[in-house]
């Protein structure tokens, strides 16, 4: 049986190529496809991967839940069973089996499959495309640092540079830490809820906001990293001028590191 990738948005046919034109092939018959149906699209393993990336993403499906796990659900849409992997935070808001449900989605093009990823609401979404826009971070460590805490605890971990509980969540190291800081300490404040705003607000009021070590230390580690020193070098020196003791603050320990990295 022959059969083709249409592109909905493009109007590109293929049938063993990606370069044939709806045009090119007057006998090609094209049948309407059913909203439900765009991006169930069938993978033919001859056709070039770049007809998915210029396919239709699946951004949003509402259906009927027909089985749920921690990390998966599958959800019947027009008769189509669409497998989507979901953060935890989003599994302990859905309904029973049998419900309708609607999910927020992130189309993830591989070469030679497309994954699902849902949400519940956008905003937990758009964190999602933040975090998996950090080097190094892909869907399955988004996912799992989604699952590891809520959206407001993670949104608040990040801009108050709160190392100690990213490293918490498992698959996190300290540099992935670190980079979730300095990459999105700013980006993710547009997300913040109204009700973290005013927790973050009483904080900073009441002077429980002061810079920690970890957070000291993450922002003279990125003074040093955009001065052009090396990795290694940066840590070992950040570390040598926390132990001193004394006036703990980043300035500081900014020259305290950069005197150290003067006589090496």
């Amino acid at each position: 049986m022959e059969f083709g990738i249409w592109n909905l948005e493009f109007g590109l046919a293929a049938s063993g190529s990606t370069s044939s034109r709806t045009r090119s092939l007057p006998n090609t018959k094209l049948r309407s496809v059913p909203v439900a149906e765009v991006g169930a699209i069938t993978y033919n393993r001859d056709v070039s991967t770049r007809a998915f990336r210029t396919a239709p993403m699946i951004a949003h499906l509402s259906g009927t839940l027909l089985s749920k796990q921690a990390t998966s659900v599958i959800l019947d849409v027009g008769g189509v069973g669409y497998e989507i992997t979901i953060p935890v935070s989003t599994f302990y808001d859905l309904d029973e089996e049998g419900a309708t449900v609607k999910l927020r989605i992130y189309t993830h093009v591989r070469e030679d499959a497309l994954q699902l990823y849902g949400f519940k609401t956008a905003r937990e979404r758009e964190l999602f495309l933040r975090l998996i826009s950090v080097s190094g971070i892909g869907p399955k460590l988004g996912i799992t640092l989604l699952s590891g805490m809520s959206a407001d605890e993670m949104i608040a971990s990040i801009r108050t540079n709160n190392l100690a509980r990213l490293t918490l969540i498992p698959g996190v190291g300290r540099k992935t830490a670190e980079r979730l800081v300095m990459e999105l300490r700013d980006k993710v404040a547009t997300l913040s809820s109204a009700e973290l705003e005013a927790e973050l607000g009483d904080a900073s009021a009441a002077g429980t906001l002061a810079p920690s070590e970890d957070a000291m230390r993450s922002d003279v580690l990125s003074a040093l990293l955009n001065l052009g020193y090396q990795r290694s070098s940066a840590e070992k020196v950040v570390t040598a001028a926390l132990d001193e003791g004394g006036d703990i603050s980043v300035e500081s320990i900014l020259r305290r590191s950069l005197r150290k990295l003067a006589k090496v």
